[in-house]
């Protein structure tokens, strides 16, 4: 598909406009990081493009509005990161309507055509996830150990997938009867502030027996881990399954407070959607080799770059500081007497 749409400004002599559209304010990474890198990398390689950064709010249909809004404006080309992939189709279909190219970006959308979609591989994401959870469950004596699961915003790709690789590992522990699952609910909109009264709900029901909350992003997390500060429970509830590697969680884990997340290339994420930008820029195809799988989303199937995760732990923090995301500075100010940043003074 890539390069069949009609001719941009840019084909035109014009100044080729870039819509980046955001999905929330609630996950924190799109306006630190991802911004400001697609961006930049938008400045390096098509320094003719202006990029116009709109943010959803969490509102799909405020999304399609603002893709309406870019269009009627002479977009080139939209770099989408969908509010809620459920109610995509009107704005892809309005940008189909419009020839105008949509790179999805992190999130997937349903019910229309895309040239190509970047996204961690959520599968992986969830089987680490898991993998972790089960490790740190075959350390708990006893059986029956309950557990809460808290998961993210129903119907998108990411969502499933990382239930389905955290299940890889946690369904066996649930047949043996190692573990039982206490409570369980899905995120709207991943927002924290849910998060937090479902965990004191679950808590109050349980009289605070749970061994384990397992979630699937920092956000989620760092929310949880304040509910158990707030009750006394730090150290006696643990808190596993992040995402994202926020600089937060980060610090959390170097505290001991959070046990892990899942570290992702987000500078790298934001490269590979640059280069695909300019590449529909310059009427070219996807550079060889990019494009290692496909997405279903109930049109067609997108290709698919899907990049690699990482779990990252206290023991493993150095892998976040040598990939220059974080200082070990950073992560470690809230308590730079922590064991772990003792050892890196």
């Amino acid at each position: 598909m890539l390069g069949a749409c009609g001719p941009t400004p840019a084909d035109e002599g014009g100044t080729p406009e870039i819509y980046f559209l955001l999905p929330n304010t609630i996950t924190t990474r799109f306006i630190q990081q991802d911004e400001p890198m697609f961006t930049d990398f938008m400045e390096m390689f098509a320094p003719e493009a202006t990029v116009t950064v709109r943010n959803a709010e969490g509102d799909p249909a405020r999304q399609q509005r603002q893709v309406e809004s870019a269009i009627e404006d002479g977009a080139s080309v939209l770099v989408l990161i969908s509010a809620d992939a459920r109610f995509s189709q009107g704005t892809l279909t309005a940008a189909a309507d419009a020839q105008v190219p949509v790179v999805l970006y992190d999130h997937d959308a349903i019910g229309g055509p895309a040239e190509a979609l970047v996204i961690f591989d959520s599968l992986e994401v969830g089987r680490q996830q898991g993998s972790r959870a089960a490790d740190l469950l075959a350390a708990m004596p006893g059986d029956g150990l309950k557990i809460a699961r808290v998961e993210g915003n129903l119907g998108e790709y990411g969502t499933s997938q990382f239930k389905q690789g955290q299940d890889e590992f946690l369904q066996p522990l649930i047949n043996s009867g190692k573990i039982r699952v206490a409570c369980e609910t899905a995120i709207e909109d991943w927002d924290p502030v849910a998060a937090q009264a479902f965990a004191k709900e679950c808590l109050d029901r349980e009289n605070n027996d749970i061994a384990l909350f397992v979630t699937m992003n920092d956000d989620l997390a760092q929310a949880i881990v304040a509910v158990l500060a707030e009750r006394g429970l730090t150290g006696r509830v643990t808190v596993t399954g992040g995402q994202d590697a926020n600089l937060a969680a980060l610090q959390l884990i170097a505290q001991g407070l959070l046990d892990n997340t899942i570290y992702k290339n987000l500078s790298a994420q934001a490269k590979v959607a640059a280069q695909l930008t300019t590449a529909i820029l310059h009427g070219e195809s996807i550079p060889p080799g990019m494009v290692n799988g496909t997405i279903d989303n109930q049109y067609m199937a997108v290709p698919t770059i899907f990049l690699p995760v990482q779990n990252i732990t206290k023991e493993n923090l150095d892998i976040v500081v040598n990939a220059g995301f974080y200082t070990w500075q950073q992560i470690c100010e809230p308590n730079p007497s922590s064991a772990v940043c003792r050892d890196h003074r």
